[in-house]
């Protein structure tokens, strides 16, 4: 038997949530499984009894336009990014999440209902070593002004630079590091944000059909719209960090390092773990 600290986790029990797709505007719910020992985090769709579960992985990405996107043959599902960051942070290596949509439902627009949902499940110890991916040499990317590497750390770190033209912005820079809990108290209750003069455009894509008030902070031209205002006056960064976490988590793994970015989004993080699978000599797999 190996020792708790160096073993996966699961969930103790399933956990069921329903809610509005930020996107779709459709009524999805989601159940948190269990999953064996090395199974990772995969999606499924309810209702389709024997089809092949969808990993979240890297590699399974089909959209990255405001928000990150699974496909495969049989399903797909949108709006993981989220959900997948309170996995992480709260180390659950396993689970299979059943969606019977193709969204991951928004709740209040981050990631704090997720985490309370995992903590009252609780953590199964599996019989199992723990795979780390340790970044062992600086990988980049860049894309005009905008630019996001990864470079070895001594746990999981994220340090973002967000640069946005309005007033209630501006330019916002914090980097947290992701341990006992930090993940909870300093970036899974800021919520995802928009701006009001955009929301017509993203309408005609299809996209932010279910956002709101409720799920959502919304910019107008001099501030912010809501009535309650902001959590924090840095609420905007501390989403971008934590849709950094949920696209590391696409990894597959655990990951060891410091993730920085400059003007972060979602196509910019993917291509970023791409690249990182691309340059096998920039990290090494470490169990336990």
């Amino acid at each position: 038997m190996v020792t708790p600290m160096r073993q996966q986790h699961t969930l103790s029990r399933p956990i069921q949530v329903s809610g509005i797709g930020l996107h779709s505007g459709q009524d999805v719910s989601v159940r948190l499984l269990p999953a064996p020992p090395s199974a990772g985090l995969s999606f499924t769709a309810a209702g389709k009894p024997g089809s092949p579960p969808l990993p979240a992985r890297y590699d399974q990405v089909i959209d990255t336009r405001l928000a990150t996107t699974l496909g495969g043959e049989h399903f797909m599902v949108a709006t993981v990014e989220h959900l997948l960051a309170a996995l992480l942070a709260e180390g659950i290596d396993n689970a299979l999440i059943e969606v019977s949509g193709e969204e991951i439902p928004v709740l209040d627009g981050s990631a704090a209902p997720w985490v309370e949902q995992i903590r009252a499940a609780g953590r199964t110890t599996q019989d199992a070593l723990r795979r780390t991916l340790v970044i062992t040499a600086p990988v980049e990317v860049c894309d005009g002004d905008r630019t996001a590497r990864l470079v070895p750390a001594e746990g999981l770190e994220v340090s973002a630079t967000i640069i946005f033209d309005h007033p209630a912005i501006g330019q916002q820079q914090l980097a947290v590091r992701l341990e006992n809990g930090t993940f909870g108290h300093e970036l899974a209750w800021a919520r995802t944000f928009g701006f009001l003069g955009e929301v017509e455009a993203m309408h005609r894509m299809g996209l932010a059909l279910g956002g709101g008030l409720e799920n959502a902070v919304v910019y107008g031209q001099d501030g912010v719209v809501n009535p309650n205002g902001l959590r924090g006056p840095d609420e905007a960064v501390r989403h971008k960090l934590l849709d950094m976490v949920g696209d590391l988590a696409l990894a597959g793994v655990a990951v060891q390092g410091r993730f920085e970015a400059i003007r972060p989004g979602h196509a910019l993080n993917q291509a970023l773990i791409r690249a990182l699978f691309d340059s096998p000599q920039s990290w090494k797999m470490v169990e336990g």
